[in-house]
């Protein structure tokens, strides 16, 4: 079997997926650049992952735009992300079996009713509702917006970013966390509005007023960092809450498994968030935002972390505190996560159960899966 992936450019985030569909399938597997990864993607620690063996870079020369054209006719399957259509227009055409990868379509509510999106979406979706393409949810809010515009129906699977793993022991990870009073609190993004770091700030302030013994690390780079320096110091958090990076992802993962709880504060525009996977691989207990695109696949409140609904409202201030103040409510989330990444949303998993899926559709059988990736969404 051939199968080639085609997005704009190759993340960390992405390998342990295609390092994983190298191991089932060998050579079989591809992975299409369309684009060089950007300057601000290596400022923030990414590596360039351009001459991974398995990457055609359609954008480095002919021969190689060229050889992406090849795969994205020939292929056995096609998985397209952030690709240019061009790439797949002929095997449309011939009705070969292809996925698109993606996170919701309607990121801003104006879009749903906005006559030049919805023109978009019947010439990418809709108009091949009855054909051979299939949706491969990176969101859990993806499925939804397929139905409303009348798309891929009964053709909507869970999926999602499936980061490196951490392959240490549930104990020896717990042997890192807090082993005094001080609960240490992790958030990381990059500090821009739709990650409302201002979130971060109110909880400290509310946890403070508490008397709680705690400590926030706010890991990221982004335009409003200094700004958020400030308030901190104005508001005489600089005790409580610290801010550092960027780190490489490795540096990021360690800093994750010193942490007692992980807060995740993104709104809907937030389309996936690997950080979820990668805090949870790493034993956090996780306080996460439901309108974040990976919180309804990968949380279920109560059992492997917590989810808050209201925006400025106190639900997240109430999650927190009761992890802080529950050690056998937070110790068992923490397990629970782990379980969660390592068991059923991991890069060999999701490969595994893709493969069993391409033979699914093929044979017009009924896909198995209840749940996790490949499920139906």
């Amino acid at each position: 079997m051939t199968i080639t992936f085609f997005s704009n450019f190759l993340l960390h985030h992405q390998t342990p997926f295609c390092e994983a569909m190298i191991r089932h399938i060998g050579d079989g597997f591809r992975f299409v650049a369309t684009q060089p990864i950007p300057k601000e993607r290596l400022e923030m620690g990414y590596d360039d992952l351009e001459d991974t063996p398995y990457a055609v870079n359609a954008y480095r020369d002919d021969a190689s735009y060229a050889e992406a054209m090849r795969l994205g006719y020939e292929s056995d399957v096609v998985i397209i992300g952030s690709a240019p259509e061009k790439f797949i227009e002929k095997r449309l055409a011939e009705n070969k079996l292809t996925f698109r990868y993606s996170e919701r379509l309607f990121k801003k509510l104006r879009w749903r009713f906005d006559p030049r999106a919805w023109r978009v979406r019947y010439n990418r979706d809709t108009r091949y509702r009855k054909k051979n393409l299939h949706m491969l949810c990176a969101s859990a809010y993806t499925a939804p917006d397929c139905r409303f515009i009348f798309s891929y129906p009964n053709k909507t699977y869970k999926w999602g970013y499936f980061p490196k793993i951490e392959e240490r022991p549930f104990d020896e990870l717990r042997g890192l966390k807090s082993q005094d009073q001080t609960i240490r609190i992790i958030w990381v993004s990059r500090f821009i509005k739709l990650k409302h770091p201002e979130e971060v700030i109110r909880l400290a302030k509310q946890l403070k007023a508490d008397n709680v013994d705690f400590r926030i690390e706010m890991l990221g780079v982004g335009e409003l960092r200094e700004e958020y320096e400030r308030i901190v110091g104005d508001e005489g958090l600089s005790s409580q809450i610290s801010f550092t990076g960027p780190f490489p992802p490795a540096e990021v993962l360690e800093h994750m498994q010193k942490s007692d709880i992980f807060l995740f504060t993104s709104d809907k525009n937030e389309g996936w968030g690997a950080v979820m996977n990668e805090s949870m691989s790493s034993a956090c207990a996780v306080v996460a935002c439901r309108e974040i695109g990976s919180v309804p696949f990968l949380i279920t409140h109560g059992e492997n972390g917590l989810i808050y609904d209201k925006r400025g409202s106190n639900s997240l201030y109430h999650n927190i505190s009761r992890l802080i103040q529950e050690k056998d409510l937070r110790e068992r989330l923490q397990q629970n996560a782990y379980d969660t990444i390592k068991n059923v949303w991991n890069a060999d998993a999701a490969t595994e159960r893709l493969l069993h899926l391409i033979d699914c559709i093929q044979r017009g059988e009924e896909v198995p899966y209840t749940d996790g990736p490949c499920s139906r969404a």
